[in-house]
């Protein structure tokens, strides 16, 4: 039996050696469209870069399948559709997976996972959830969301204000027009820190256990890759790190 061996070990050679192949892009350039209006997963800096935590796990995945990401802001309402006209290679947007989502899109592994919360004005930081289910508060969030649609089935529409993306939600409820915006918890950090003084997260912990995930178009192969790399960054520490530096920090402040 000992002369199989060396047969048998050249095999498995044979076939991690293979699956490594797939693995490696060839420094292909992916397309990534993004809503580039949502930190910290992604924003446009003051210098007109694109960063945030979507851009950093992306690009740590393609230091891992050798690939470069190439990043094009694009509106959330029609992201999918983009994507499905060929725009983009894939969407990183701080999409929450969903039953409805993939029947048009495939999704990744999951990469992240969050919560709900509610910013309200630092004047109105002893609001609760009771006064906006109650009717005597009113509610925004952004069009299109898991979001808006937990927010809808907490308040009702018609106490609801919806908006193209969530920087004109804060605007709003800094204006008045509204006296809270639903958004996830660890984006509500972000605001918060943006507007410092302004706006609170007065209410956190609404519950929703979404998983994040990046999308592609159904079929494409190219998820096999993207979850390769993402088990590899999961692995040794690199994707528990980018955590540490877009949230913690954040939630600490």
């Amino acid at each position: 039996m000992k002369r199989f061996v060396p047969a048998l070990l050249a095999l498995v050679l044979v076939a991690l050696s293979g699956a490594a192949l797939a693995q490696d892009l060839g420094g292909r350039t992916l397309i990534v469209g993004s809503d580039t209006t949502y930190p910290p997963f992604e924003t446009v800096d003051q210098d007109g870069n694109i960063v945030g935590f979507d851009i950093d796990v992306v690009n740590a995945i393609c230091e891992r399948i050798n690939c470069v990401a190439q990043f094009q802001t694009t509106a959330w309402d029609g992201i999918f559709a983009a994507l499905a006209n060929g725009e983009f290679d894939m969407i990183a947007s701080g999409i929450t997976i969903t039953e409805e989502r993939a029947r048009v899109v495939e999704f990744t592994d999951p990469y992240h996972e969050v919560n709900q919360a509610v910013a309200v004005r630092t004047a109105d930081a002893d609001l609760t959830l009771e006064d906006f289910t109650s009717g005597n508060a009113r509610l925004g969030s952004q069009t299109g969301t898991t979001n808006a649609i937990l927010a809808e089935e907490l308040v009702g529409r018609d106490n609801l204000s919806l908006y193209d993306d969530f920087n004109l939600a804060i605007q709003a409820l800094l204006s008045g027009d509204i006296d809270g915006v639903m958004i996830d918890d660890t984006s509500a950090d972000a605001f918060v820190e943006q507007y410092a003084g302004q706006i609170v997260a007065a209410v956190r912990n609404v519950e929703s256990g979404e998983k994040l995930g990046f999308a592609v178009q159904p079929g494409d192969e190219l998820v096999d890759a993207l979850n390769a790399g993402l088990a590899q960054i999961r692995e040794d520490g690199t994707l528990a790190a980018l955590v540490d530096k877009w949230f913690s920090e954040a939630q600490a402040d």
